[in-house]
């Protein structure tokens, strides 16, 4: 779902809960809310204060999602800041299935740094040693809740082809990108069309190299920073299916998203576009170096 947030945690809260509602009242299972969604984009300067939105997870507002998803019946994908101890915070994503339980975390990988997106001050990245020690993958994981298999990655992580490539391994059906994404205000004229249309265009390439589908929900609106122009956030979520197609969109309005994802469309478009099979495993090693001189 696509809307604004002010600095009033109820209220952006409350209404996250009101169009929840409106969602399952239209038939939606799995819902995702967007980026950090219960507060303004703090990361737009460095402010120590601002690690005071964080919470625990479980917290007070995974309970309340928690409450919420068991009495409608739908799995939520509640992303948020989270305090997970003294010094260590994360850009995290609870996954609650439709009974209500929290069936775990997603916490970002990919943690930028750039003008007014200074996240690398506020976020520990999600961990890969624990996973990779255990012989799981490291740092990724899909939830079969009631009604599908999902992966959840947060913005950033939308533009690495990697990390999609892996969710669909994991088996991965729809695969999820909470997102808080917009233009600086000086640049919008010049590059404002370009930008919205690499972000579309970049995972929807994830929904067809991977045959699955791929649903980002951004946040909207004009967000002041003291010092700056600010960031108008450029909306424009939506859902594609495997072969990439858009089949739910929005502009720049508040709004719900709702898509039908059927996974006899996986196997048909895996079956016809056969990338998965076609994969040379024996030839990727050198994917794994940061770079490869000469």
């Amino acid at each position: 779902m696509q809307d604004a947030a002010t600095a009033d945690i109820t209220a952006n809260v409350a209404r996250a809960e009101k169009h929840i509602r409106e969602a399952a009242q239209r038939g939606a299972q799995i819902v995702c809310l967007k980026e950090l969604f219960n507060a303004p984009y703090f990361c737009k300067a460095e402010q120590h204060d601002r690690f005071d939105l964080a919470e625990p997870i479980p917290g007070p507002t995974t309970q309340r999602m928690q409450a919420l998803a068991k009495q409608l019946e739908i799995a939520l994908i509640v992303p948020l800041f989270e305090r997970e101890a003294p010094g260590i915070y994360r850009n995290s994503a609870a996954v609650i299935d439709a009974d209500g339980s929290l069936m775990g975390v997603y916490r970002k990988l990919h943690i930028p740094d750039d003008p007014l997106y200074y996240e690398k001050f506020y976020f520990t990245p999600g961990d890969v040693s624990a996973a990779a020690q255990s012989h799981e993958v490291p740092g990724f994981k899909v939830w079969k809740t009631r009604y599908a298999t999902i992966g959840v990655l947060i913005c950033w992580d939308q533009w690495f082809p990697e990390a999609a490539r892996i969710m669909a391994l994991l088996g991965a059906e729809v695969l999820f990108y909470p997102t808080a994404i917009g233009w600086h205000p000086s640049e919008k004229k010049e590059w404002g069309a370009t930008q919205v249309d690499s972000w579309r265009t970049m995972q929807r390439a994830h929904a067809i190299a991977n045959g699955i589908y791929v649903a980002a929900p951004n946040r909207i609106g004009h967000e002041d920073e003291p010092g700056s122009d600010g960031i108008d956030f450029f909306g424009n979520s939506f859902i594609a299916d495997p072969s990439g197609r858009v089949i739910a969109s929005a502009g720049e309005e508040e709004t719900v998203l709702i898509a039908e994802c059927d996974p006899a469309e996986i196997e048909s478009t895996r079956r016809n576009w056969p990338f998965l099979r076609d994969r040379r495993v024996d030839a990727y090693g050198p994917i794994l170096q940061r770079y490869i001189a000469g």
